[in-house]
């Protein structure tokens, strides 16, 4: 999968994660609304797409390389909600670290199991 393409899904799902937020909250779901919620989180998955090229040189395609991505979305996403005066309750947080794991390493595992089982199986040796 292109590079663009992972890093399309993983803002998709950022977005996603804002919206269903919002929506909850009774807050608007106008793009505007959304796109304000999912900025700190989407500055979040770039500094984790960063640290994956910079470290370990290579695109985070795998839940391995994912968690990153993953942990800096939740990370950054608070910190500069804080810093905006935005909420960081720590349910908040909980319900963010934990939605934002199941989506950004969720899509991962399934794109690698939906991969492993297309690819040719390989002769026992």
């Amino acid at each position: 999968m292109p590079a663009a393409v992972i890093l399309l899904v993983d803002a998709v799902l950022v977005v996603a994660f804002a919206a269903i937020g919002r929506r909850s909250h009774d807050e608007s779901s106008a793009l505007v609304g959304v796109l304000t919620t999912a900025w700190p989180f989407l500055a979040g998955i770039a500094g984790g797409w960063l640290v994956c090229l910079a470290v370990w040189r290579t695109v985070p395609r795998s839940v391995r390389h994912g968690i990153p991505v993953w942990l800096s979305a939740v990370a950054v996403g608070m910190v500069l909600r804080a810093a905006t005066g935005k909420g960081t309750a720590p349910s908040f947080v909980v319900v963010a670290t934990v939605v934002l794991g199941v989506f950004l390493l969720g899509w991962r595992a399934l794109a690698t199991a939906v991969a492993s089982r297309r690819s040719p199986s390989r002769p026992a040796h």
